[in-house]
């Protein structure tokens, strides 16, 4: 059987990740890595795989079957999800939630010809998929939704394209007396600072006005503005000794009644590597992208398009024998 060949986009933290996650897959062929940065700076796990300029990318099409977005959604996803839907099948973790819908549009429009799962990390993605599954088991209850504590790789990111930073690491932590509060089955109204709190440590440029980078984190939309945060400017030193692991994760509970009867649903993620893990989420939907084109159902789709059967390798009647 042919392997599904993946092109990588961005080789940040998720597009690293990316790359260890498709070389570990049997039924994946790594193709090629792209870039905004010179390409010769980039040393591969595997140097037989060729390092491309963004700008090479249209002379590969028909010869890469998906590629993996990793850049981050502040800024890189919404540009590039519908240029490159135009040229290729894409899969992306796409996640400022509030924007999701004019998103998929955006990248809707683009890919005629070609499909798009867009939004597929662990959440937006597999978190939306548990929470979707609940709400439809116990219609009658509530879900929520707990992140941390870990990092952020898209608030880190965000913070870092402020003016005068030059490095950032974003903590979300979960306010336990919350997580406390479903789990003992009441069903309580939250805000969203009622539920996380975020910690930043931010490494100023030399000379940056820090209360003004202190404010642009606190204010900024759809990221921190809605939260209590704490912003803790360090030098590189102590970040680096510090603050690089990139351990995250969460849980979805849904607390529900049928009659007089009260459920705790709860599904939990405790993860080392946050990046790793989402490239593993990207890697698992890129099968289900492809598949979705070899049928010719194109044009932007989500987690809650797909049949959990296209996400694996194995065949139905494997999967069914093995883990029905």
């Amino acid at each position: 059987m042919q392997k599904l060949r993946i092109g990588i986009v961005g080789y940040g933290n998720v597009g690293r990740g990316a790359e260890k996650v498709v070389l570990a897959m049997p039924d994946m062929e790594l193709c090629g890595v792209f870039t905004r940065r010179a390409p010769e700076s980039i040393s591969l796990l595997d140097s037989s795989v060729p390092v491309y300029s963004i700008s090479q990318a249209e002379n590969l099409k028909g010869k890469i079957d998906v590629m993996l977005l990793c850049g981050g959604s502040a800024t890189d996803l919404a540009e590039q999800g519908p240029y490159f839907a135009s040229m290729f099948n894409i899969v992306c973790s796409y996640d400022t939630h509030a924007k999701i819908p004019e998103y998929l549009e955006a990248v809707n429009a683009a890919a005629t010809g070609n499909t798009a799962v867009i939004s597929a990390g662990w959440d937006p993605g597999l978190f939306s998929m548990v929470r979707l599954m609940s709400e439809a088991i116990l219609p009658d209850g509530l879900s929520y939704t707990f992140w941390g504590k870990g990092v952020s790789q898209g608030h880190s990111d965000a913070i870092r394209r402020i003016e005068g930073v030059k490095n950032a690491v974003q903590y979300t932590i979960p306010i336990g007396k919350a997580v406390n509060a479903v789990r003992s089955g009441h069903r309580p109204a939250f805000e969203a600072r009622d539920k996380h709190l975020r910690e930043c440590f931010v490494v100023a440029h030399k000379g940056a006005d820090k209360s003004a980078i202190e404010h642009s984190i606190k204010s900024m939309p759809n990221y921190f503005a809605d939260y209590d945060t704490t912003v803790n400017f360090i030098d590189e030193d102590e970040l680096m000794a510090n603050h690089t692991a990139m351990p995250h994760g969460g849980a979805v509970l849904h607390s529900g009644r049928t009659g007089e009867n009260e459920h705790i649903l709860e599904f939990s993620l405790k993860l080392d590597s946050n990046p790793e893990f989402t490239a593993s989420v990207l890697a698992a939907c890129a099968r289900a992208c492809y598949r979705f084109y070899l049928e010719g159902i194109y044009g932007a789709k989500t987690v809650f398009d797909i049949p959990f059967a296209y996400l694996s390798p194995k065949s139905r009647e494997t999967l069914i024998k093995e883990l029905l």
